[in-house]
């Protein structure tokens, strides 16, 4: 019995070291982790059960058959973040640089498919050169079999991909489902053609880096939810997201103690919005003054600055912020921003977390390179992600709401439940002088006239109070009690039940 036991230990050591010591020495060099090494930082200590420790490929092309180490190339299993369970695979760069094989796959879709029936969330730790070419079609048809998975789970559980290395070809598709990217700074790369094909084919000479690395996702193609400095803190933050995360769509997120009062006065609330209309204010403060402790978890920090999204608690419940940004191009939406918004607003309403919008818009951002750029159908993604939504909705218009813009941000038009505003919100089709300047045509060439007629357009119109007394307002409140009424509203809210029609599914204007 003892020899038995002696050899699956020495079976296990052997597992555990991958592609041997060199090349984890090599892993280190590039200031990277291994990938049990990323496990223990993700998961509890000691919490992580593994799956297919010993399971190898089958391949016998090109001599594969001499090499066959244990686990092929990629750690799964499960464990818990702060005592709640999460599946999680870690790809292994060290086993033919993490590259993936019908075996690898095979062990991608046990995990998947026992976290959708298990009601647990999916982390993935991709560090993964691709395809193993040797394998030819085979690991294609895994990869595909992977991809499957990840529409089945899709709004069922939550997807976390972290980008740990680099990431090309097939293997970047799996990640763009899931419902989160995060990289690591210099050392993760996703594309789908790398640089040397992109010379051949195009001629244009380009870096991995700037063809694929963290900045480039983060800032330009929205890929990437966001950025971090190494592995370590990469692995920190993700344990924060999850904490917000409810496990499944048949949970409610997760209640955490909270140390703040829900009625806190911000007296500096009152002074926020500045007295000239045109001066920009940064929106952040509101968030940062209404959340439990000040926390804001930010998704999409660098990309479509001009609108802010991210997680905060109210009363210890998670609440997703989606918000207008007057530092940024005064806050308009554009396509960029729209984007942005309605991905996190239909993951909100996936996972029954209430939504709360801070609106401060002038309207979308006019020009040729946003029509052009499709900004009718990217602007109809948010307007859409809106109305379908049935989860608690409350709003707060701080300063301007005009045009479709208002329409949009979660108006009370789009089945919001609470809809404030505060006494310097401008609710109106189109700012005063814009609009007087239509009304008023035939005096255009007398400008005394005109800003009368502007004077009197604010006086009538440039206020909440032609909104409140259409019910479009449920109510009109002081700046500095907007915490207080905020977690009210959540609070009378948690029992709300709406459903939208039966369909097999939506058809959103992609």
């Amino acid at each position: 019995m003892k020899d038995i036991l002696q050899q699956l230990e020495e079976r296990r050591e052997v597992a555990r070291l991958g592609g041997g010591q060199r090349r984890i020495d090599s892993q280190h060099a590039k200031g990277k982790l291994t990938a049990r090494e990323r496990i223990e930082l993700l998961l509890d200590e000691d919490s992580f059960e593994e799956f297919d420790m010993f399971k190898t490929h089958r391949c016998t092309e090109f001599g594969m058959e001499k090499d066959k180490p244990a686990g092929d190339g990629v750690i799964t299993g499960w464990g818990t973040i702060n005592g709640r369970m999460v599946y999680v695979f870690s790809q292994d760069f060290t086993v033919f640089g993490g590259s993936l094989s019908e075996t690898h796959a095979q062990k991608i879709c046990k995990i998947q498919e026992m976290a959708v029936q298990n009601g647990a969330p999916i982390i993935g730790l991709n560090d993964s050169g691709g395809a193993r070419i040797q394998e030819g079609v085979d690991s294609l048809a895994g990869y595909a079999e992977v991809f499957q998975r990840n529409v089945m789970a899709s709004g069922v559980v939550p997807q976390i991909s972290v980008i740990m290395g680099p990431c090309a070809g097939g293997a970047v598709y799996s990640p763009a489902m899931t419902d989160f990217i995060f990289m690591v700074k210099d050392t993760s790369y996703m594309f789908v053609t790398g640089p040397d094909v992109v010379k051949t084919v195009t001629n244009e000479v380009v870096t991995a880096e700037e063809l694929g690395g963290a900045s480039t996702h983060t800032k330009k193609s929205s890929v990437a939810d966001g950025a971090f400095e190494n592995d370590v803190e990469a692995l920190a933050e993700v344990r924060r997201l999850v904490d917000f995360l409810p496990l499944n769509n048949r949970e409610k997120p997760p209640v955490r103690p909270f140390f703040d009062e829900p009625g806190r006065i911000e007296k500096s609330l009152d002074t926020l919005i500045p007295d000239n209309p045109n001066t920009p204010y940064d929106m952040k403060e509101l968030i940062h003054k209404v959340a439990d402790e000040g926390d804001f978890y930010e998704i999409q920090e660098d990309y479509a600055k001009n609108i802010i999204t991210g997680f905060m608690r109210l009363e210890g419940q998670t609440v997703g912020v989606v918000a207008n940004q007057p530092m940024v191009l005064a806050g308009c939406l554009d396509i960029d921003s729209s984007r942005k918004a309605a991905r996190f607003v239909r993951f909100c309403d996936c996972f029954e977390i209430p939504i709360l919008t801070l609106v401060d818009v002038p309207g979308f951002l006019p020009g040729t390179t946003q029509e052009y750029g499709g900004v009718i159908k990217h602007g109809a993604k948010l307007l859409f992600a809106y109305g379908e939504a049935t989860v608690p909705k409350v709003t707060v218009i701080t300063r301007k709401a005009y045009g479709g813009a208002y329409d949009v941000m979660s108006s009370k038009h789009l089945r919001g439940d609470f809809n404030y505003a505060w006494p310097t919100a401008e609710i109106a089709v189109m700012g005063a002088k814009g609009a007087t300047e239509i009304i008023h045509r035939a005096d255009l060439n007398d400008p005394e006239k005109i800003a009368a007629h502007t004077k009197d357009y604010e006086d009538r119109f440039a206020t909440p109070f032609v909104a409140a007394e259409r019910g479009f307002i449920d109510e009109v409140i002081m700046p500095q009690s907007t915490r207080k009424r905020v977690c009210r509203a959540f609070a009378s809210l948690r029992n709300k039940q709406q459903k939208n029609p039966w369909k097999k599914h939506d058809n959103i204007p992609l």
